[in-house]
């Protein structure tokens, strides 16, 4: 499908555009926001930022992207998943390192849209996502230990790290009010009926119960605290402000914050095409999103990415168009300038109790089920070494560890070609009304069905190491739809064996792609363009009409 202009985009949403259809935005508008806002404040807070940032982060993002976006539905803000990241670079850089790696990601995201490189993303296996989207559940959930129980514990590169912190950390004392509170909120989130969490979501209810309860008893628990009555916040990022002198030390981290936002991104987008016969274009709003995150630092916020929950609130919500993500960043804005006071009260608890069942929810089951209960090896291997690294490294050289395992998957499951080398049927030929006079018995025929590129050619010399009494070998290659350098080399050592013996390489139904390769690499010349048939029933018969002692001079 050819990428579409925004422009085209727009008239595709609000041609006919309705009155009834804007109170459908605004409902949709309305139920994200109250879903978002626990999230938010969550996601911020956890990030090593503030609970404010996570809300900045959705309200100027949400318009942002929301103006420039792919998709109606596509739904953005503060994730769990980048708050992991955050952890560690706020720790190790401040806030403006934080900031420096969240433009250059801006940048990086908005140049892989620009030049429509986002289909490349879809080539990460699912069961590598998988792994990963695990690992980033379980440190969630590990590093919400420290405000679950209300204690405070060596901060940490890795999640196996902190895990082992709290079993070597001398004098750590659980604050029961905190515990009592977060567990308050885990346990509403998990009984909460699924009915009524679509008009009002479980997070929210749980929040404002373990608010109102900590108010109520008047329990001295951490709380927000500060929510300002603004959308720029103190400090955030400037221009002067960016270390020039080691900028090489934030490229790892930019590049973790891409990958992480643009594979958000594309199952997000996924979901929403799936729910709504909409294809998401990817590219475009990967500049939308690139755009979002090089302004967020300004506003001293966080990244943001799709969020597939909020996007699917914003479908089953009837949400029309695009202005339903803008609805819902405006109604996020109005409560945190309306309703400030209240939001500086909830207990920071009460917010990783919402951070720890999100992240359990976000485990994508249903692929860990499949790979697992079909006994599918490669599948199994890639997910647990996905989620072991992730939850053992640095989340950076976690997703370093992932793009060589990723090739590794991707190598291993398109390097292998299938050739089967069978002799002439004389019996199919008669049926199909081609007759044989069985001069040439020493015709053979090999079927290819793959790649014949570098990964694939020891498994193509080992399939025709020993030929045998062969002197007319028909390579039907109908199945092959690339050759590489190595491919064409390997095919050339081939043909020299041939040769050497007094036989004859042919070829049948090669795609005109591969035809072009072979003819970059001489292979054609070398050949003779004689030796190319339409079909192999055409090169069994000129095969046998040449006689067995045909070799091209």
């Amino acid at each position: 499908m050819p990428r579409r202009s925004l422009a085209r985009l727009y008239r595709d949403e609000f041609t006919g555009y309705t009155p009834a259809k804007f109170r459908n935005d605004l409902s949709a508008g309305l139920n994200v926001a109250l879903v978002a806002l626990p999230l938010a404040l969550a996601f911020g807070a956890a990030s090593g930022a503030s609970a404010a940032a996570g809300l900045v982060t959705s309200i100027v993002g949400g318009i942002v992207i929301g103006l420039l976006s792919g998709a109606p539905y596509q739904m953005t803000g503060a994730k769990a998943v980048i708050s992991v990241v955050l952890i560690v670079l706020v720790k190790q850089y401040g806030l403006e390192g934080m900031w420096v790696a969240l433009f250059m990601a801006g940048l990086l995201t908005f140049g892989i849209g620009l030049f429509r490189l986002g289909r490349f993303i879809a080539f990460i296996p699912a069961p590598v996502i998988s792994g990963f989207t695990a690992g980033i559940s379980a440190i969630i959930i590990i590093r919400q230990f420290d405000p679950l129980l209300g204690i405070h514990t060596p901060t940490t590169v890795t999640a196996a790290q902190k895990l082992i912190a709290y079993f070597t950390t001398p004098n750590l004392t659980p604050d029961p009010h905190s515990l009592a509170l977060g567990v308050l909120v885990i346990g509403i989130m998990f009984l909460y009926p699924t009915k009524w969490n679509e008009r009002i979501p479980a997070a929210l209810i749980a929040v404002i119960a373990a608010t109102a309860s900590n108010s109520a008893l008047g329990w001295s628990v951490p709380v927000i605290d500060s929510i300002p009555r603004t959308l720029f916040l103190q400090p955030n990022f400037s221009i002067p402000a960016i270390p020039w002198g080691n900028l090489s030390d934030f490229i790892a981290p930019a590049l973790t914050l891409t990958a992480l936002g643009a594979v958000e991104t594309l199952l997000c987008g996924a979901t929403g095409a799936e729910l709504t016969g909409k294809r998401l274009q990817v590219n475009q709003h990967l500049i939308a999103q690139g755009i979002g995150n090089m302004i967020l630092p300004f506003f001293g916020a966080i990244p943001t990415t799709s969020g597939i929950l909020r996007t699917k609130v914003a479908i089953h919500s009837g949400g029309q168009t695009r202005l339903a993500g803008i609805l819902h960043a405006l109604i996020l804005m109005l409560i945190m300038f309306s309703l400030a006071s209240y939001l500086e009260m909830i207990p920071l608890s009460a917010l990783a109790g919402v951070l720890m069942v999100t992240a359990i929810r976000s485990v994508d089951l249903s692929t860990v089920k499949f790979s697992f209960g079909n006994s599918f090896k490669t599948d199994m291997s890639a997910f647990l070494i996905a989620f072991i690294a992730t939850v053992v490294l640095s989340l950076t050289n976690a997703i370093l560890f992932g793009t060589f395992l990723m090739g590794a998957v991707f190598l291993n499951k398109s390097a292998s070609i299938d050739i089967s080398i069978q002799e002439v049927d004389v019996e199919r030929l008669k049926q199909k009304g081609i007759e044989t006079a069985g001069k040439c018995k020493h015709v053979r025929v090999a079927f290819l069905t793959g790649p014949l590129f570098f990964a694939a050619t020891g498994q193509f010399s080992e399939s025709f190491a020993d030929l045998g009494d062969t002197h007319a070998l028909i390579l039907s290659m109908r199945g092959v739809p690339l050759i590489d350098t190595a491919g064409i080399e390997a095919i050339h050592k081939l043909h020299t064996r041939l040769r050497k013996n007094g036989g004859t390489l042919m070829f049948a139904g090669i795609h005109d792609s591969a035809k072009q390769m072979m003819e970059r690499g001489g292979l054609v010349k070398i050949i003779g363009e004689e030796n190319f048939f339409w079909s192999s029933d055409q090169a069994i018969v000129e095969a046998e009409r040449r006689g067995c002692s045909f070799c091209p001079q």
